[in-house]
């Protein structure tokens, strides 16, 4: 890795967190958010594929908690380009010694960090400051019929969201409770 990122490894298998360092100077700062040399350990042989940007308007909103069923699963390297958000990784994966646990990280746009969420993981986020900006990048190509959800107050995962939810969108209130014997995602 090159000294302006970092890796780091989190409690799930494969959700990592990516820390960069910005050049600074008088004038402002300058950040490298994607390198394929100097990521090529969280990404392996994987290309990115698909580079999403989405704006969140309400201070309190969620979304999520989506996640594309194998064979589509997707990789996602979450960073936030304006505001603040509680960004959330939970482990769906059939087997795993994490299953049904999540891990999550405060991404803003001065801390210059990203959260990995791998394949068969679940991902959602709360916005904590008003009119929110992230960047994903994707390793699989979005396909409506690979498309899966987990309602992000379900209460077998517990999530701690740190504001009251505001603005949740119909999909992802009618996205279902993980029923009692699912055993996850087999990839």
């Amino acid at each position: 890795m090159g000294d302006s990122v970092k890796v780091l490894a989190t409690d799930i298998d494969g959700v990592s967190v990516i820390e960069r360092t910005p050049a600074t100077d008088d004038r402002g700062s300058f950040t490298r958010l994607f390198c394929a040399r100097e990521l090529s350990q969280v990404l392996g042989e994987r290309g990115v594929v698909q580079i999403n940007y989405s704006h969140t308007n309400a201070k309190g909103a969620v979304r999520g908690l989506h996640f594309q069923k194998p064979p589509q699963a997707e990789m996602k390297v979450i960073t936030c380009i304006k505001g603040k958000v509680w960004d959330v990784a939970v482990d769906l994966r059939c087997g795993s010694k994490t299953f049904l646990k999540w891990h999550c990280e405060e991404l803003t746009s001065t801390n210059c960090r990203a959260l990995v969420v791998p394949e068969g993981c679940a991902h959602g986020f709360q916005v904590l400051e008003a009119d929110s900006e992230l960047l994903y990048l994707h390793t699989a190509f979005y396909n409506p019929a690979a498309e899966g959800g987990i309602r992000p107050t379900d209460p077998r995962l517990a999530i701690f969201w740190p504001l009251p939810i505001v603005d949740l969108s119909t999909r992802d209130q009618n996205h279902p409770l993980l029923p009692e014997g699912f055993s996850g995602l087999a990839l």
